[in-house]
């Protein structure tokens, strides 16, 4: 399935066997994304951490390891968003999320035959949309007030306006209510001043079970509406696009090592308890 989209920003794709439509097109900007650190990972792999500290903990520890294991857990409940999303590149701040743990409502899922019920496969491309509107908004808010004027205009057809060319959503568990969304956007790549167009990577992530719902890759295209026509993004844009793009890259490496080092503590705090050669289960039983 195509789309042809002739409101700026937003979309109303339908859903297909293989998920949802997509329109791609070639790009001509830089692209300098490296994989994050968490790309060899089990998709679960903070849940998997929380399970490993459980099992060392169930085990017995003594009062050092006790403290580190709650040095972990703290952190991965404190920081959960930063490690996920931010190991990937995502910026999580209050400047830089689209959509903050908006509510799942009753009236978003739907019955399945074959399953339970679940959060209907298009309120995904809805909560991408309000991201995203979102996204831009942090811009002309917070990040470029100077452009408040220009930024506030893309999603609306006065002058440059932006048209969502294409999206494709990828599921990764059936969400249901009750639970809450927080969507975060990312450059795909590093802009160049020639382009009329850019991706944007979407996660949506699940606040209950704490690990992405489903991602997006959306391409928008920078329209005039006066004339009629495509331009080429505005310098503003560019460099306020390129701030972000070198931000990201930072995360991406601060939050990505930070995963490393977790996956190590962990380690080691096994290999201290359960793991070690001669390891004795403290089944709780009295001394004498």
């Amino acid at each position: 399935m195509r789309l042809r989209l002739l409101r700026p920003i937003i979309a109303h794709p339908t859903q297909t066997s293989g998920g949802i439509s997509i329109q791609h097109a070639s790009y001509s900007s830089i692209s300098r994304d490296t994989a994050p650190a968490t790309a060899s990972l089990n998709p679960r792999w903070l849940s998997d951490l929380k399970s490993r500290v459980g099992k060392c903990i169930m085990f017995g520890l003594q009062p050092e390891q006790t403290r580190e294991a709650g040095s972990i857990v703290q952190e991965i409940a404190t920081d959960w968003r930063e490690l996920v999303a931010g190991s990937e590149g995502f910026l999580t701040g209050k400047d830089r999320r689209g959509l903050y743990r908006q509510e799942v409502v009753w009236g978003d899922m739907v019955y399945s035959t074959y399953s339970r019920r679940h959060v209907n496969n298009v309120m995904y491309n809805r909560y991408a949309e309000a991201g995203r509107i979102g996204w831009f908004q942090n811009f002309a808010n917070v990040l470029d007030p100077a452009h408040k004027r220009e930024w506030s205009q893309l999603w609306t057809p006065v002058g440059d306006g932006l048209i969502l060319r294409s999206i494709r959503t990828d599921f990764k568990f059936p969400m249901t209510w009750p639970d809450r969304v927080t969507v975060l956007h990312k450059l795909r790549s590093m802009p160049t001043q020639d382009i009329d167009h850019f991706t944007l990577d979407v996660l949506i992530l699940s606040e209950l079970h704490r690990r992405p719902a489903a991602r997006c890759r959306e391409e928008s295209v920078l329209y005039d509406y006066k004339k009629g026509k495509k331009i080429p993004l505005r310098s503003f844009m560019v460099d306020k696009f390129r701030e972000t793009f070198e931000l990201q890259e930072k995360a991406k490496a601060k939050y990505g090592a930070r995963v490393l080092d977790l996956h190590s503590r962990v380690q080691r705090l096994e290999k201290g308890s359960w793991d070690r050669p001669d390891a004795k289960e403290d089944m709780g039983g009295a001394k004498t």
